[in-house]
C-alpha cells in the first residue's frame, strides 16, 4: 500500500485515482449505507468536491482501496462553506444543526470528510494500515497549510481506531443516530501531529 495526496486541481496528475475514489464512495455511502446524496450510476460527488478540497488516497497494486477529503474551515465556495459549518447553518437537513456547538472558522482547523475503506480488504490489519495511511496523508496536507487540528463528523468507533494508531482523537460534539444507516455519529477532533495533546481551545476559534 502507498498513499498519494493532491488538491482537486491536481487530480490529472494521478490517472484515474480521483474517479476511482468517487466510485468507491458511491459503493459505500450510496449502495451499502443508502445515503441520499448526489450520485449517478458510477460515482458519488457533492458540492464539497470543489477547488478548495484536498485528497489523501491509498492505492494497492494500482487500485484505490481507501481515501478521504479535507479542506480548511475558512472555505467558501459559492453558497457553501465546509460541511459542518453548513450543517450548523441549517443547510444540510440530514445533519442536526446542533451537532457542533460553535461556529469554527480558522485556518488552524481543517475538516475531513468522506472517509472510506474498500470493504474487500480482508483483514483487520490491512484495514488498519489503510486507515493509518489515509490519516497520515490528511494530517500532512493540513500541516503543510498551517493547520494544527483536524475534525470530522464520523461514526463513534473511529475514536478508538484512531487512538490505537497513535492519534489523540476526542469527541467534541453531541452524538446523534442516523436513521438512514442506523449508525451513531459525532464530531471528532484531533491534533494534526501524531501523539500530540489535543487543544480544545481551537474548537472555539472563529
Amino acid at each position: 500500500m502507498h498513499a498519494i495526496t493532491f488538491p482537486l486541481t491536481g487530480l490529472h496528475c494521478h490517472g484515474s485515482a480521483f474517479f476511482d475514489y468517487l466510485r468507491l464512495r458511491k459503493r459505500h455511502f450510496v449502495d451499502a449505507l443508502g445515503w441520499d446524496i448526489p450520485h449517478d450510476e458510477a460515482v458519488e460527488m457533492d458540492q464539497y468536491d470543489n477547488p478548495l478540497a484536498h485528497y489523501a488516497l491509498v492505492l494497492s497494486e494500482g487500485r484505490v482501496i481507501g481515501g478521504a477529503r479535507c479542506m480548511p474551515t475558512t472555505s467558501a465556495w459559492g453558497a457553501h462553506s465546509y460541511m459542518l459549518r453548513d450543517a450548523l447553518r441549517g443547510q444540510l437537513p440530514d445533519i442536526p444543526p446542533d451537532v457542533l456547538a460553535t461556529d469554527i472558522r480558522t485556518p488552524r482547523v481543517w475538516e475531513c470528510t468522506r472517509l472510506v475503506i474498500d470493504e474487500d480488504l480482508a483483514t483487520a490489519e490491512a484495514r488498519s494500515e489503510c486507515l493509518s495511511l489515509i490519516v497520515e496523508g490528511l494530517a500532512a496536507v493540513a500541516r503543510a497549510h498551517g493547520a494544527t487540528s483536524l475534525m470530522s463528523l464520523s461514526p463513534l468507533p473511529l475514536v478508538r481506531a484512531l487512538r490505537r494508531l497513535g492519534w489523540q482523537a476526542d469527541r467534541i460534539g453531541t452524538p446523534y443516530d442516523n436513521l438512514g444507516d442506523g449508525r451513531r455519529y459525532a464530531v471528532l477532533a484531533m491534533p494534526a501531529e501524531r501523539h500530540a495533546p489535543f487543544d480544545p481551545a481551537l474548537m472555539t476559534a472563529h
